[in-house]
């Protein structure tokens, strides 16, 4: 399944895949003709192929966390171009730890990693953008969401999602955790901001803070 959006100088290209319907972007500078990957967490090969009719070079992985939905296809992406997986540097331990990367929900037993583990608030330049990661544990430790103030755009992982938020009953999670990590971190963007969460519909900040129930 694929959605496209466009934002500016970023075109944004939406792929559903594995068991629970994670959504991975294909985050795309028009102008530079480059993209990263965010949180590509299954079927490694079509997204190889869906790279190649993307047309668009990539440059990095981005893991918004390390649960197996959303990590698992991540190193194969990385050694199939030559680029580097990000995550925060909290999430080091959900990464590795098949006890916390859940894993097992699907009956496999793997160890995730990243190359780049990045801190709140460091800006990344990548792709051609000036990307901001954004701290917002409370689903796991370490979650991060990527905003690109530029372009008003966040990819927000499973801390926010249309008209809800992350679960908060994984080993890491935490209900207040994650509802001041939105409040702090998110809701104070621009209420037109384009909001690219790790499953279903995309949103926008302003009309989160106005109807999603949870907030």
């Amino acid at each position: 399944m694929k959605g496209v959006n466009t934002l500016a100088g970023l075109r944004v290209e939406q792929y559903v895949v594995g068991p629970v319907m994670t959504n991975c972007y294909f985050a795309v500078n028009e102008d530079t003709n480059e993209m990263f990957i965010v949180d590509p967490g299954a079927w490694a090969s079509e997204l190889i192929q869906r790279v190649s009719k993307c047309g668009a070079a990539p440059v990095a992985v981005l893991l918004t966390h390390g649960h197996f939905d959303h990590a698992s296809a991540a190193r194969a992406l990385a050694e199939e171009y030559g680029i580097q997986i990000y995550a925060h540097e909290a999430e080091k331990e959900t990464l590795e730890n098949p006890d916390i990367n859940l894993c097992g929900m699907v009956r496999l037993n793997e160890v995730y990693s990243a190359d780049c583990y990045v801190k709140d608030g460091e800006i990344l330049n990548i792709a051609g953008f000036e990307i901001k990661v954004l701290h917002t544990p409370g689903h796991t430790k370490g979650g991060c969401c990527y905003y690109i103030e530029k372009e008003q755009a966040v990819f927000s992982g499973d801390t926010l999602f249309n008209a809800s938020v992350g679960r908060t009953d994984f080993p890491g999670g935490s209900a207040s955790v994650l509802l001041r990590s939105i409040e702090e971190k998110l809701l104070p963007m621009p209420g037109q901001t384009k909001v690219y969460p790790g499953h279903n519909d995309t949103t926008t900040i302003g009309w989160e803070k106005q109807y999603n129930p949870f907030l």
